[in-house]
């Protein structure tokens, strides 16, 4: 399994998807947070999400998720399914992407390379050890976030 990208990029700039759950009842957000290396003698990557998203309930109860990466023609796609909620509406219709079910997980048929994870860790983000500014920034209205750290099991790339 190999995989080379600028992975500060991806998750700042180009953003990314995460999806978790089937083809019956899923979930997705866009995400600009998260990383990518080796933990435990195993490829891993690290998601952030916040306990109020919907996309939280899912991660805590399925064992696998997904992140996507998709070309830039595919931004405005990607706002929509990170500023609306899957609890209010039927976001996958709206984003205009088509869900797509890879082993125990989903992605989208227009994503150009999806990472197909199985959930390890699980722990909240501790704002007493964050740096005050950043906790001023970004926690004192808003849900702390949990971070998901996934064994890379799969990448898929677009036409193989």
């Amino acid at each position: 399994m190999e995989f080379t990208t600028d992975i500060f990029k991806v998750f700042d700039k180009q953003w990314a998807l995460l999806t978790v759950g089937n083809a019956d009842k899923f979930n997705t957000m866009t995400i600009s947070w998260g990383g990518m290396g080796t933990l435990w003698s195993k490829p891993v990557a690290t998601v952030y999400v916040r306990t109020s998203r919907y996309t939280h309930d899912f991660m805590d109860d399925n064992e696998y998720f997904s992140i996507s990466l998709y070309p830039e023609k595919y931004r405005k796609n990607l706002t929509v399914l990170g500023s609306k909620s899957g609890r209010d509406m039927d976001k996958m219709k709206e984003s205009g992407l088509t869900p797509k079910q890879v082993g125990q997980t989903m992605t989208f048929e227009e994503a150009e390379v999806t990472v197909i994870c199985r959930k390890l860790f699980k722990q909240r983000l501790d704002t007493d050890s964050i740096p005050e500014d950043i906790v001023k920034a970004l926690y004192t209205e808003d849900a702390p976030h949990d971070m998901y750290i996934g064994e890379v099991v799969e990448i898929i790339r677009t036409g193989e």
